[in-house]
C-alpha cells in the first residue's frame, strides 16, 4: 500500500510539474518494489554525465528493486497508447548524453546513496561458482564489486576496463577494453550467458545456445536491444601481484612495432608473454607527469627534453607481468625473457610492483586526487577512435605532431594495438577490416584556467579538425564510444552490419522505446489512427 500511494504521488506530481502525457493508470498498474522519484535532486543527476557537454531532463527516474520493475516500466511504455522512452544509467559515465532522455524514465541501475535512504533491499551481490569459474551479477554492479567479490574466491574477470567504477551493463552494451584485450579480447568476449529485458518489456535469457541472436545484439549494442539485468561473466585465477613496467620511445614506427610484437605473443605460454600492453603519447612535458602518469616518482620527474623526441612527441609503452608469492623467485628473469628485442630508450626504463588490485585500481586513486582540487567534475570532451594499423603513421604526422602539436594537455592521450581475432564479429560492436588497429583515446578535460588551449570550445574544435583530417585523408576510423547526430552517420558506421543492426533493432525494441539518448533511432509510437508517427 505503501509504495502505490507513493507511486501515485509521484505521478501527480509528474503531471503538474512535466505536463507528463502517459495515462496515470498505466504507470499505475506498474506495482514496483523499488521507487518512482521526481525528486529535483534525482532528476538533476540523471540529467547530466561524466562528459558535462549536455544536459536532459528526464520526467521521472526510477530505483528498481528487481529486473521485474524494468520490464514493468518498459512494458507499461511499449503498450502505452501515449508513450514515453526509457534509459538504463550505470555510473553515469557516459559523455555525450548517451544515457539521458528528455521524454521518459531514466533508470538508476546502479543504485547509490538514493536507493539506500529508501530503505529499499539490496539486489543480490555477486554470485561466484568456483567450480565452473565464472560469476552472475545485476547489470548495473560496477566492476570493482564485482572485483572484490571475485578475489574473495582468489578469482578475477578476465578483461577490464582501465576505470572500474562502471557498471557491468554499461561497458558491456560498448565492448569494455583495456590493456588486457589484445590476449583476452573484450569485456564483451568473455561472458557466457546475459538476462534482458527488451524494448517489449520480455525479460529473456540469453546465450550463445540460446536466443542467440539477442545476446549477440546486446553485446556492444549500445543500449539499443535491451537492458543488461544480469551477465554471467567468466573467471580466471587471480595473481597476487602485478610487475608494472613503463619505458619510452622517441620513434614512432619503433614504438608500434614493438607493441605489435607484444599483442603477437597471446598464444605464448604465460612465462613468454605480458599480461597487459598499453601506451599513451607524450605532446608535452606536462602530460607525463599528470594524474595519468603518476607512476613517475614526483622526485625525479621525467623531463622530454633530456630526451631527444621526434618533433618533441614521445611514446610510452605501458607492459606488466602477473606474478604469485609462489613465482616471485622467477619474475624478473621472466621479465628480461620477455624484454628481448625491444627498442625503447635504455635509460627510460621505470619498474614498480604492487598487489593486483592496486593495478586495475590505478586510476580511482587518480580520481581521488582529482576530485580533492575541484579537477574532476568538469567537461569532459573525450574523443576514442579505432585506426587501422595500416594508417597510424599517417595520424601520428598529422595529428600527434600536427593538429596536437607542442599544446598543453589536460588528459592522457592512450594509444595501443588490438587483435580483431579476439572480437567476436557476431556482436554488434564494429571495428577497422585490419587484423590489429589501434585505440587512440584522447581523455582530455576541458579546464577554466584562462588557458585557450585547454577551454572546452578549442578541445572540441580540435575534436572536430581530428575527424576531419581523418575523412580527408581517407583514414577509415571507427569511432569506439560514438557520438554522431544523424542516422546517416550512424549507418556509415555501422557500415555492413548496418541492416542487422535496423533488423535487430526492429525485432527486440520495435518502438524505438530505449536508449534514445544514443540519437540512432527517433522514438515512434502508434497514433489513434494505427500508424507508426515520430515522436
Amino acid at each position: 500500500m505503501t509504495t502505490k500511494l507513493l507511486l501515485t504521488f509521484a505521478i501527480c506530481r509528474l503531471i503538474v510539474t512535466v505536463g507528463l502525457t502517459v495515462d496515470p493508470s498505466e504507470l499505475l498498474l506498474l506495482g514496483v518494489d523499488g521507487q518512482l522519484s521526481v525528486d529535483p535532486f534525482e532528476v538533476e543527476t540523471a540529467s547530466l554525465d561524466f562528459g558535462l557537454l549536455t544536459r536532459a531532463e528526464p520526467m521521472a527516474v526510477l530505483h528498481p528493486g528487481s529486473a521485474d520493475d524494468i520490464a514493468r516500466l518498459v512494458r507499461a511504455a511499449y503498450i502505452s497508447s501515449h508513450g514515453f522512452t526509457v534509459s538504463a544509467r550505470g555510473h553515469g559515465h557516459s559523455i555525450n548524453g548517451q544515457a539521458q532522455t528528455s521524454n521518459g524514465v531514466v533508470i538508476e541501475m546502479s543504485g547509490g546513496s538514493r536507493g539506500s535512504r529508501l530503505g529499499l533491499r539490496k539486489l543480490d551481490k555477486p554470485q561466484v561458482s568456483v567450480k565452473e569459474k565464472h560469476v552472475e551479477v545485476w547489470g548495473g554492479e560496477l566492476w570493482i564489486d564485482v572485483l572484490r567479490s571475485t578475489l574473495e574466491h582468489g578469482l578475477a574477470p578476465k578483461s577490464w576496463t582501465d576505470y572500474l567504477y562502471l557498471s557491468v551493463g554499461g561497458t558491456l552494451s560498448n565492448g569494455g577494453i583495456s590493456g588486457q584485450a589484445f590476449n583476452h579480447g573484450p569485456q564483451i568476449s568473455n561472458v557466457y550467458e546475459l538476462d534482458v529485458v527488451t524494448g517489449k518489456g520480455e525479460i529473456l535469457t540469453c546465450s550463445e545456445e540460446k536466443n542467440s541472436e539477442l545476446f549477440h545484439a546486446v553485446l556492444g549494442g549500445l543500449g539499443q536491444f535491451g537492458i543488461i539485468t544480469r551477465a554471467r561473466i567468466a573467471l580466471e585465477p587471480a595473481p597476487q601481484r602485478v610487475r608494472w613496467i613503463r619505458v619510452l620511445y622517441s620513434n614512432f614506427s619503433t614504438f608500434t612495432r614493438d607493441q605489435e610484437h607484444l599483442i603477437s605473443l597471446h598464444g605464448n605460454p604465460t612465462s613468454r608473454k605480458f599480461d597487459y600492453v598499453e601506451g599513451f603519447v607524450i605532446v608535452d612535458e606536462g602530460l607525463i607527469n599528470n594524474w595519468r602518469s603518476s607512476f613517475f616518482s614526483p622526485r625525479n620527474p621525467v623531463k622530454i627534453s633530456s630526451i631527444a623526441g621526434n618533433g618533441g612527441v614521445l611514446y610510452c609503452l605501458e607492459i606488466t607481468k602477473n606474478y604469485d608469492e609462489s613465482t616471485a623467485g622467477t619474475i624478473d628473469q621472466e621479465v628480461e625473457a620477455s624484454m628481448k628485442g625491444l627498442n625503447f630508450i635504455p635509460s627510460s626504463v621505470f619498474t614498480t610492483d604492487l598487489p593486483y588490485i592496486d593495478f586495475l585500481d590505478r586510476v580511482h586513486k587518480a580520481e581521488l586526487k582529482l576530485r580533492a582540487k575541484g579537477l574532476w567534475e568538469v567537461p569532459h570532451p573525450w574523443l576514442n577512435l579505432f585506426v587501422p594499423k595500416s594508417r597510424m603513421a599517417d595520424l601520428d604526422r598529422g595529428v600527434f605532431k600536427g593538429i596536437l602539436g607542442n599544446n598543453k594537455t589536460s588528459g592522457p592521450i592512450l594509444i595501443y594495438p588490438m587483435n580483431r581475432s579476439k572480437w567476436d564479429q557476431r556482436s554488434s560492436a564494429v571495428t577497422p577490416d585490419e587484423d590489429v588497429f589501434y585505440l587512440v583515446a584522447l581523455l582530455r578535460s576541458a579546464l577554466d584556467n584562462g588557458e585557450e588551449t585547454q577551454s572546452l570550445e578549442y578541445l572540441t574544435n580540435q575534436n572536430h579538425k581530428i575527424l576531419r583530417f581523418c575523412d580527408d585523408a581517407g583514414i577509415k576510423v571507427k569511432q569506439y564510444l560514438p557520438h554522431y547526430t544523424t542516422q546517416e552517420e550512424w549507418m556509415d558506421h555501422f557500415g555492413d552490419k548496418w541492416d542487422q543492426f535496423y533488423r535487430r533493432k526492429m525485432e527486440f525494441d520495435p518502438r524505438h522505446l530505449l536508449a534514445t539518448g544514443q540519437r540512432i533511432f527517433n522514438p515512434s509510437f502508434t497514433s489513434s489512427t494505427g500508424t507508426v508517427s515520430p515522436w
